[in-house]
């Protein structure tokens, strides 16, 4: 039987294998960062229900580690770009997901206005029985029969449908409930998945089952034919020249995997390069969707996560070292910069500014999270105190923490990050000076950590020791927004 599709049809289905191969490989990139699965957000260690990793660490070890240490790195083959780049393939896959969400809005706009919908939405109950019956003809190596009037039988109607009503609006919907700004400002939103980390183990489950849709589909393109079947998808009929088809469908094919090989080798090439061109888009992009998205979490205590990871192990440095022997007596935080008046603060002048406390999710780049109270004074007051300059537009925050540089010079640099002024007074964003009622934790950037709850954890600056305000963050270090960004090619607004 003759099978017609039409130009639209062609088009997206094109682009739909386009945009997942990115999206697949990308999302692998992201998932190696921390490439364990849990289905509560504590993220006990050892007790997640999926590890892709032969590292094994303890919350019991004696020996410090961090979570960076659990990182893994994959290959190009199955990851974009590769090699322990999450922060190129976050760029990546937050490039790809609006282009694949475009092609899928046209998709089902045009499936309805043309009314092609009849062909997948099933509109009889008959359809499910028959389906069951279509794949036991399968298995019985038989080819079920079409169904009158339609380009699909019963099995594969219900699977089309599945994939593009059930599957892709979940992947979606699992992918929004782990922005810690969605979380921050509905965290409803997350709990209807039973929280971030089953919401992350949804969204991995969900790509598991495009690949094993890819994979039948293909098969099944194979054994009825690949140049009968590649004349429909490609030309629009089955009738079509199967020569010609099979050229066009194999060059397709094989300028998908070119693409996907460019991309990666130019990705890890021009690393700065990619991160710009890339950043150009999803910078803008991520803070228009998510910049009116204040924190408003408020977790019971019962809550409180029984352990929490730390990305980073306390500062060598020799004067921070003296100031945690005498218990950062002599700690004083310096404010300046654009501030009408540069000021230091001891940690007990920081407390008089006032004090908040806030029990809330820590969601981190690498995928883990943990939830915990914070209590601190709100930064608001400290830039109230000091007087902020009319040109002053960013908060930069720099910590006692060096980092080694990539470079032939084998030099090192502070650490630092920044947050927009409009993010700095929200009144969630905190110099936290206590967790769980306690002095904080070495590991957790004792004497002062920054909290900032609508963005990803890396943007929360650990053992601080001095606010700088700034007209703008492409003056300080490589001019990204901070260190992970000159160096690791994160993304200066961090609320996805």
């Amino acid at each position: 039987m003759n099978q017609h599709f039409p130009v639209w049809v062609i088009v997206t289905h094109f682009l739909n294998i386009v945009f997942l191969s990115l999206m697949a490989r990308s999302g692998i990139e992201v998932l190696s960062a921390f490439p364990k699965l849990y289905w509560i957000d504590s993220c006990y260690p050892g007790r997640e229900w999926l590890r892709l990793s032969k590292k094994v660490y303890s919350a019991e070890s004696r020996e410090p580690w961090s979570s960076s240490e659990e990182e893994e790195s994959w290959s190009p083959v199955v990851a974009l770009p590769g090699r322990k780049n999450l922060g190129l393939g976050r760029h990546w896959h937050l490039l790809t997901v609006p282009f694949w969400i475009l092609t899928g809005l046209v998709y089902v706009v045009l499936l309805f206005t043309s009314g092609y919908w009849r062909n997948l939405v099933p509109t009889e109950w008959q359809v499910f029985p028959q389906a069951i019956r279509d794949v036991g003809t399968y298995l019985n190596f038989h080819y079920p029969p079409l169904q009158p009037g339609k380009p699909f039988n019963a099995a594969q109607q219900l699977a089309y449908f599945a994939v593009v009503f059930v599957l892709a609006p979940l992947q979606i919907a699992t992918g929004a409930a782990m922005s810690p700004a969605v979380i921050g400002r509905f965290p409803w939103y997350s709990r209807l998945f039973g929280g971030r980390q089953a919401a992350r183990s949804l969204h991995f489950l969900g790509l598991c089952c495009f690949g094993a849709f890819v994979l039948l589909h293909t098969a099944m393109v194979v054994v009825h034919g690949l140049p009968h079947e590649l004349a429909g998808m490609v030309l629009g009929s089955t009738e079509a020249n199967k020569t010609v088809a099979l050229v066009i469908g194999l060059g397709g094919i094989a300028a998908v995997v070119a693409l996907n090989v460019g991309l990666s080798w130019f990705s890890l090439r021009h690393r700065r390069t990619t991160q710009r061109l890339l950043g150009a888009v999803v910078n803008p992009l991520e803070h228009r969707l998510t910049a009116a998205t204040p924190s408003r979490q408020a977790y019971p205590s019962s809550a409180i996560s029984a352990f929490h990871r730390a990305n980073g192990l306390p500062p060598s440095d020799p004067v921070y070292r003296t100031m945690l022997e005498n218990g950062f007596t002599n700690y004083r935080l310096t404010v300046h910069g654009l501030a009408d008046k540069a000021t230091s603060f001891s940690l007990a002048e920081l407390r008089e500014l006032g004090w908040r406390t806030q029990t809330c999710l820590h969601n981190c780049i690498q995928g883990w999270s943990a939830i915990a109270e914070w209590g601190g004074v709100p930064l608001s007051a400290v830039l109230d105190r000091v007087g902020v300059a009319d040109d002053a537009h960013y908060v930069a925050l720099w910590g006692w923490d060096d980092k080694p540089l990539i470079g032939d010079d084998g030099s090192r640099c502070a650490y630092y990050g920044t947050i927009p002024l409009m993010l700095a007074r929200r009144p969630q964003t905190i110099l936290a000076l206590e967790m769980n009622g306690q002095p904080l934790p070495p590991e957790h950037g004792a004497p002062l950590r920054l909290r900032v709850e609508s963005q990803l954890g890396f943007k929360m600056v650990k053992w601080i020791r001095s606010i700088e305000l700034v007209s703008d963050y492409r003056g300080l270090g490589e001019g990204q927004g901070g260190w992970r960004e000159d160096h690791q090619h994160y993304t200066t607004w961090a609320a996805i």
